[in-house]
């Protein structure tokens, strides 16, 4: 079987839609924001009454800024293109911002409904899955999340798949850490059963999308000269 072309650079662009398209529609769901976002979910949630304009997006790449110093600490490294991955960070928290307002359109009486909750949530995480497998294929630097993951599995050589899901797990508790020192103890906010599901199987979904790509398509850089400026 002939395997279809897919750019690298049409990689990062769709997974930075994909992924932010993904996190409006678990935020929008209520059933608990994925493990990675928690945290930063927590962050808008704490700032927002008091500062208004910390919106879900830009608590994003406040959050990601934070994480690219610990990465940059952890591997004991640094490469310019890690720069990049926190303007990727303020695309995407724009970008997720848009999202939340076209679904915010969407009448309650249609998504109010559990099955509909049910749905968006699961779909979000498929997505979700599909936008990071996309970053990995892409030399455009990816988010900090995604930049974190690549260069803990590549520093310690390990699966980037087990490196996603220890990664994940750490986070989710990191979240429930975050919504008790805010809101009090025994108060889950944005951490509900569906970040602990998220948390558990979303390492393997990636793997899933992972393979699908590799079997029917051949990733190739249409800007090869546009490479140098991220490696």
């Amino acid at each position: 079987m002939q395997k279809r072309k897919f750019s690298t650079e049409m990689a990062y662009v769709v997974g930075l839609v994909v992924l932010a398209f993904s996190t409006a529609m678990m935020e929008k769901a209520a059933l608990g924001m994925s493990m990675v976002v928690a945290p930063a979910y927590l962050l808008h949630r704490w700032l927002e009454p008091i500062l208004p304009f910390v919106t879900f997006g830009t608590a994003e790449y406040i959050f990601q800024g934070l994480l690219l110093v610990l990465t940059i600490g952890a591997v004991r490294r640094f490469r310019v293109s890690y720069l990049f991955s926190f303007v990727t960070a303020v695309l995407y928290g724009f970008v997720l911002d848009g999202w939340i307002w076209v679904l915010n359109l969407v009448p309650e009486s249609i998504t109010g409904h559990i099955a509909a909750r049910v749905f968006l949530y699961a779909a979000g995480m498929v997505f979700c899955a599909m936008g990071v497998s996309l970053m990995f294929r892409t030399y455009i630097s990816p988010e900090v999340y995604e930049l974190f993951v690549k260069e803990f599995a590549e520093r310690w050589e390990k699966k980037i798949s087990v490196v996603k899901t220890v990664y994940d797990c750490v986070s989710c508790l990191l979240a429930v850490g975050m919504s008790f020192a805010i809101f009090g103890l025994g108060v889950f906010v944005g951490v509900q059963w569906g970040t602990i599901v998220c948390a558990l199987i979303n390492g393997w979904i990636i793997g899933q999308w992972s393979r699908f790509w590799d079997r029917f398509f051949v990733f190739h850089d249409r800007f090869p000269k546009l490479k140098k400026w991220f490696v």
